[in-house]
């Protein structure tokens, strides 16, 4: 029988993708790599998947593990059961936090990573790896000024924060695996944000720390944003897209050894998306020009400043990201599978109206 192992369950890509992938292959059993911390919300994950598809009840098995350790800290049956069949690896865990300390991010993105390709290579070498699904970032590009395309990884780009240069470090190991032999498809999702109907998300982070601002002013919102704003694109996209792609690539056998940029095609600007939000939210927009460096200073260190914005000072750079995203090879054959990328105008009311209704959504993200 064959084994799909998920890292990063019960986060919200494993817990959708889990079902999707157990539909599409009927034989398979599968494995999540729980962390001990989030073993009873993986229970509760998996009963309230199972209820919704009784068609898979039963094909889950929840391991206690953790992708920072040699061997990921299986014990060794479940190791032998992982190899003893054909074997589909989803790596989903990582940190993904802006502000993550170098320690931390290399431990977590970059070893962990490193563990879990050693294990795919054990497959490799056992009864087979079908192939290792890496959700990487579109920010692997870090602040490389210009278009960056899905072959592109190495270009000398500078990094604004250990996030994104732990992910970029990541890859690396997994596209050095790739090019010795190991079958794999890299999935770069770009910001990701709400259900494109629903709107619902796990977590307020990135765009939503400018709609909890504009949210906490009057009929009048006023905005620090940078003088480039208007020029810099701010790239989306709603995460039923991030999973319908990567569901539809992960059984394709077209997607093997390739990336994907899974990011909008024609994102909105910084200001243009403040417009929008301050409109959806009943306000006007008034735009303070304020350079990001002064800005991130004020935040993290002038009295009252970071209280008020309650932005946190990593994401400022996002709001003068030079790379652009080369989509078109990723959108024509995520067409040929009927999969494509609604635009911000089509998902930003269901983001925003979801965003008033549910205040109590916090911005903190799983390991």
């Amino acid at each position: 029988m064959s084994v799909v192992l998920f890292t990063g369950f019960p986060g919200f890509l494993g817990s959708a993708l889990l079902p999707r992938t157990l539909r599409r292959a009927p034989a398979a059993r599968a494995v999540a790599l729980v962390q001990e911390k989030f073993a009873e919300q993986a229970r509760r994950t998996l009963a309230a998947i199972e209820r919704a598809d009784p068609g898979i009840a039963g094909r889950t098995d929840l391991v206690t593990g953790d992708i920072t350790v040699p061997g990921l800290g299986l014990s060794d049956a479940d190791r032998s059961r992982l190899l003893a069949g054909p074997l589909e690896i989803f790596h989903l865990a990582a940190v993904y936090d802006l502000s993550v300390p170098a320690e931390l991010g290399w431990r977590v993105n970059v070893d962990g990573t490193r563990n879990v390709v050693d294990l795919a290579r054990a497959a490799m070498d056992g009864s087979g790896l079908t192939r290792l699904q890496y959700v990487s970032t579109c920010y692997v590009s870090g602040r490389y000024d210009g278009i960056f395309s899905e072959t592109d990884l190495e270009l000398g780009q500078p990094f604004a924060n250990h996030y994104d240069h732990t992910k970029h470090e990541a890859e690396r190991v997994v596209a050095k695996a790739r090019d010795a032999g190991l079958p794999v498809s890299v999935y770069r999702p770009s910001i990701v944000v709400g259900d494109s109907v629903t709107g619902a998300t796990q977590k307020y982070d990135g765009p939503y720390y400018l709609l909890q601002l504009l949210a906490r002013q009057g009929r009048t919102a006023f905005v620090p944003l940078p003088r480039r704003a208007s020029r810099t694109r701010f790239n989306l996209v709603p995460s039923d897209y991030v999973v319908d792609a990567i569901a539809a690539l992960a059984g394709h056998d077209a997607a093997v050894n390739r990336t994907f940029a899974l990011a909008q095609p024609d994102p909105p600007t910084v200001t243009r998306m403040c417009e929008v939000f301050a409109d959806r939210l009943g306000a006007r927009l008034r735009t303070i020009p304020m350079a990001t460096g002064p800005a991130a200073f004020a935040i993290d260190r002038v009295p009252g400043v970071g209280r008020f914005l309650k932005v946190p000072s990593s994401t400022l750079e996002y709001l003068t990201h030079p790379s652009r995203y080369d989509t078109a090879a990723t959108t024509r054959m995520l067409s040929e599978l009927g999969v494509h990328c609604p635009a911000f105008d089509d998902h930003v009311d269901a983001m925003v109206a979801y965003f008033r209704a549910n205040p109590q959504v916090g911005s903190t993200a799983m390991i």
